[in-house]
């Protein structure tokens, strides 16, 4: 038979579990929100301090995706984590839709710098080098950046402070908000036509075209390595004649099949964030708003963190950023600085095949060669 006091451990037993629980969860949301902020400054002054990463028109994107993520960590993390941890929202109506109206803007805006990444890999990669700068000229990706942060004002702040996406949805929110456990809340619910509009937009739409980007590159790594190796394989360059080849041929090999390997890392960690929080949010209009918000918070703090993880993927993973980011946590450390060349100055001369050749000549080719190379290469934007 249970005793008071029984009772009474039970209930002090339960409390310190709430709060340790609660205190845990605080430890991860900080520590998720601190490192999202510390990944994405990082390579937004790196940009700054390096003029070597200033010359690069992929970078940009990168650095306005590291913007936007940057205030997804400080404007829009913040509050949700809040929210999560005291149970309760204490901002106000108002407040409410700006802080939601925020949320759709930066997250959407994330996975549109992402798209534009794809794309600009896609014609640098699978085009020829004149195609790509005629392409992407300096005009159209200043419009490409405009537009990844024009683009979602359409479907967050315009609808949301309009109440557009709760037109015939009233009941479902003040019966959600009357059955809700907690004191006040920040409801944001959603009608089916701007379920479907703004899931099409911010992920779906750019899905498909990262996907179809994406996999043209995939083949053409794969491809790239598969000549090569076959031209490997076959002995096409005397040794005597190019004492390298062997290493270069093997080391090339190594890369674009890490291009694929690393493309592929890419698609997946983003699928991985997104989709179940843009499954759920177009399905749960459909099944009378019945999927729980602890289902909701989760899909959304997964997709937060693929802010966190944007940086890594698309900064940490290239060699150049890399480099920047060694000077500045090293205090502008000489060791970390960009390698030399040969010097233009001297002059060298070597007998192939009993002909003198000027290494001044062949190294100014192997310089543009080197452009091309890199210009075509799967790699350039992750090692």
């Amino acid at each position: 038979m249970a005793t008071a006091s029984d009772s009474a451990d039970d209930s002090v037993d339960q409390v310190v579990s709430k709060h340790t629980s609660k205190i845990t969860l605080s430890i991860v949301l900080v520590t998720i929100i601190i490192l999202t902020a510390l990944g994405n400054l990082l390579v937004m002054v790196a940009l700054c301090k390096d003029r070597q990463l200033r010359k690069k028109k992929t970078n940009f994107f990168i650095v306005s995706l590291a913007f936007a993520d940057l205030l997804v960590a400080l404007v829009v993390m913040p509050l949700a984590a809040i929210e999560l941890t005291t149970g309760r929202w204490s901002y106000g109506e108002t407040f409410c839709l700006i802080r939601t109206s925020l949320d759709v803007l930066l997250t959407t805006a994330s996975i549109l710098h992402l798209c534009c990444i794809a794309l600009d890999r896609y014609y640098a990669i699978c085009c020829q080098p004149l195609v790509y700068n005629n392409k992407m000229t300096p005009v159209r990706v200043s419009l490409m950046l405009v537009g990844c942060w024009v683009i979602p004002i359409f479907i967050s702040f315009l609808p949301i402070m309009q109440s557009w996406n709760t037109i015939g949805i009233e009941s479902f929110i003040e019966q959600r908000k009357f059955n809700s456990s907690r004191n006040s809340t920040c409801v944001f619910m959603v009608n089916r036509p701007y379920a479907l509009v703004c899931s099409a937009v911010a992920f779906y739409v750019p899905l498909v075209l990262m996907v179809l980007a994406y996999q043209r590159i995939y083949v053409t790594a794969m491809g790239h390595a598969r000549r090569i190796g076959s031209l490997h394989r076959a002995g096409s360059a005397p040794s005597s004649t190019y004492p390298n080849h062997d290493q270069h041929g093997s080391s090339r090999i190594k890369n674009e099949t890490k291009a694929a390997k690393t493309l592929a890392v890419i698609m997946g960690c983003f699928c991985l964030c997104w989709a179940p929080f843009f499954i759920t949010n177009v399905v749960d209009p459909f099944i009378n708003y019945s999927v729980p918000w602890q289902m909701w918070t989760a899909w959304l703090w997964l997709g937060y963190i693929n802010s966190g993880l944007n940086p890594f993927l698309y900064a940490f993973l290239n060699r150049a950023f890399r480099r920047a980011f060694l000077m500045i946590l090293c205090c502008g450390s000489e060791r970390y600085a960009p390698q030399g060349g040969f010097s233009p100055s001297r002059r060298h001369s070597e007998s192939v095949n009993g002909t003198s050749i000027s290494l001044r000549t062949c190294t100014d080719y192997s310089r543009k060669a080197a452009r091309y190379v890199r210009a075509r290469n799967p790699y350039s934007l992750v090692v």
